[in-house]
């Protein structure tokens, strides 16, 4: 765990709050379930979802990406969440049909239709991690995050992600979307863009991963998506338009709007996630758009 220390302010005194990072309790995972869109991105599905196999899984989701996401709680020292969490899974793996029908009857037939299996989530939530923890997942080809918790007081929580590890879809799977599918994939759209526009994208996507080493990037079918705990910047190639549009988590109200530029998108249908559109034709729209993605990046 990062040495985070935070201070209160009464005037010209500061005094520092003391954290805790005790076991986690049941309290604490209910808390977790009733804002899991705010903490992490993630739309509730069940707590404590028993497997066919005699097993248990703490808390079931769907993210924003329309990944299915399995979070464990370390709740002993002793105990081995992550190894928990792999072998549930593959249990999911093997029985998507209840997943589906749990997603078909909260969020409607939509949503089970767009769910995303290539690469089902992880995320183990404890006190603290040790680095064999941080080690171990790093050599684990799934999509896995560490995240561990500070308490200061009975009104602030601190979360830290550690580790995050991504993969890929197989190139099976997205061979398999192409000849279902009229349209073009997001990957399929950069291998047709032209010089220019592909070092664009590359020029943004650089930029976008140069931001912290807690970045993680996912491929999807209609986008890219830039994340550390939830996602800060989705990003669509646009061959036909020659432009790339990136959606942000920014108030749309909190900015002044550019014709061409910048979008208020809270009402209008678009794929990922963010209320902010912009649209970047040029090096010089990329200068621009920073200071969006940083701001977008720091409330993620």
């Amino acid at each position: 765990m990062s040495d985070i220390k935070l201070f209160t302010l009464a005037g010209n005194t500061l005094t520092q709050l003391t954290s805790s990072s005790s076991p986690l309790e049941k309290a604490l995972q209910t808390l977790f379930e009733s804002n899991l869109e705010t903490l992490l991105g993630v739309r509730f599905l069940a707590s404590e979802f028993s497997t066919t196999n005699g097993g248990r899984m703490d808390t079931i989701g769907i993210d924003e990406n329309n990944y299915p996401v399995i979070i464990e709680y370390k709740r002993v020292s002793s105990e081995n969440v992550i190894n928990q969490g792999l072998f549930y899974l593959d249990w999911l793996m093997d029985h998507k049909g209840d997943f589906e029908l749990l997603v078909r009857d909260r969020y409607g037939k939509d949503v089970a239709d767009e769910i995303e299996w290539s690469a089902p989530r992880l995320i183990c939530i404890a006190a603290d991690f040790n680095k064999f923890d941080s080690h171990a997942v790093k050599q684990m080809s799934r999509n896995i995050d560490l995240i561990s918790y500070q308490r200061f007081g009975d009104e602030l929580l601190l979360l830290d992600q550690l580790t995050t590890v991504s993969t890929k879809a197989s190139t099976a799977t997205s061979f398999s979307n192409v000849k279902s599918s009229k349209y073009k994939t997001n990957s399929q759209s950069l291998a047709d863009a032209d010089e220019n526009l592909a070092n664009l994208y590359s020029d943004i996507e650089t930029y976008m991963i140069s931001l912290g080493d807690d970045i993680t990037q996912k491929t999807l079918d209609k986008y890219f998506a830039f994340k550390r705990i939830k996602n800060f910047a989705c990003v669509e190639i646009k061959t036909q338009l020659n432009v790339i549009r990136i959606y942000l988590k920014v108030d749309p109200t909190s900015i002044e709007l550019e014709e061409g530029f910048s979008r208020d998108v809270r009402n209008v249908g678009h794929y990922g996630t963010g209320d902010l559109e912009v649209t970047i034709k040029t090096h010089q729209d990329l200068e621009r758009v920073k200071p969006l993605i940083e701001k977008s990046y720091e409330v993620s």
